[in-house]
């Protein structure tokens, strides 16, 4: 595809503004030449964004790949917002909009719901794998962060849902907003282990709200404006101490606001979500016939 049709969709809005700038790539047609991997890690740097989305339609569902310049990933949580929100102005007929999508080897279904000019889209991003950090792990990613063992206390875990990366508390804002991570020691850290990165939050209010910040210098992007899976894995641990919905602020520190809400339930059920803005003027612009 050498012009693909491209739309920034800012997506995890607060507020109705900020969120993260995503590349969605709508690949009108399912029986054409795809576009080469070289051009796919080059979408988000073109575009001046952290990530890209492609879809691509069938039969049985929606497929979803998702791109940084550093290559491919098995999922991105604002990216599959972005890519709802996308799909539901182009084909959502009636609302709330529904529809099947296929990413990461995983089927799941997503939805969306128009407010005004905004929509809000919600998914099941999957399974989360919980486990304790070992301690060389521990001992290798913390100090790249700037924090020592007593300012993190034993809460640090590994959690996964497409790829693992840790989850490291703070005792409140300030601290989460003082990080000056060594970008370069945490990616041969996360690099040793495996890790897509380094998620930091703060510890949670009665109400749910947190503030986090990801630093993922692994995969091109050395802080995210916002990581759903992230918190997704952040709301599988916390309902383990009864803590079952989450609001996350993020973004802050790159002077884009950023939230994304996140509900667990006792099986450790998640289910994500954040608001979208799609550029004026995408709306129904393909016939609502078509599969998705």
């Amino acid at each position: 595809m050498s012009a693909p049709n491209v739309t920034v969709v800012h997506a995890c809005l607060r507020g109705g503004t900020g969120g993260s700038p995503t590349a969605v790539v709508l690949e009108d047609d399912p029986t054409g030449p795809p576009p080469g991997a070289d051009e796919r890690y080059r979408t988000a740097v073109a575009q001046g964004t952290s990530h890209a989305v492609y879809i691509r339609h069938a039969d049985d569902a929606t497929e979803l790949r998702f791109f940084t310049a550093e290559g491919e990933l098995p999922a991105c949580g604002h990216g599959t917002v972005a890519a709802l929100a996308l799909l539901a102005a182009r084909y959502g007929g009636a609302w709330p909009y529904r529809t099947t999508l296929r990413a990461g080897g995983r089927v799941f279904a997503g939805r969306a719901e128009r407010d005004g000019e905004l929509i809000t889209a919600a998914f099941d991003p999957g399974p989360v794998e919980l486990r304790e950090p070992t301690a060389e792990e521990r001992a290798s990613v913390l100090p790249t962060l700037g924090l020592g063992p007593d300012e993190t206390g034993s809460d640090v875990r590994i959690a996964g849902v497409g790829r693992e990366r840790i989850l490291v508390p703070v005792p409140h804002r300030g601290v989460l907003a003082a990080l000056r991570p060594d970008l370069d020691g945490l990616r041969a850290a996360c690099d040793r282990f495996g890790l897509l990165g380094a998620y930091v939050y703060s510890e949670p209010s009665p109400e749910g709200a947190i503030a986090a910040r990801m630093f993922a210098p692994s995969i091109g992007v050395p802080e995210d404006i916002a990581n759903a899976n992230s918190t997704a894995c952040l709301a599988a641990h916390l309902a383990g101490r009864g803590v079952h919905r989450i609001a996350v602020d993020m973004g802050d520190a790159l002077g884009s606001q950023a939230t994304i809400t996140a509900a667990a339930g006792p099986d450790l059920h998640v289910e994500l979500g954040g608001i979208a803005r799609v550029p004026t003027g995408q709306d129904h612009r393909i016939s609502s016939d078509r599969k998705v």
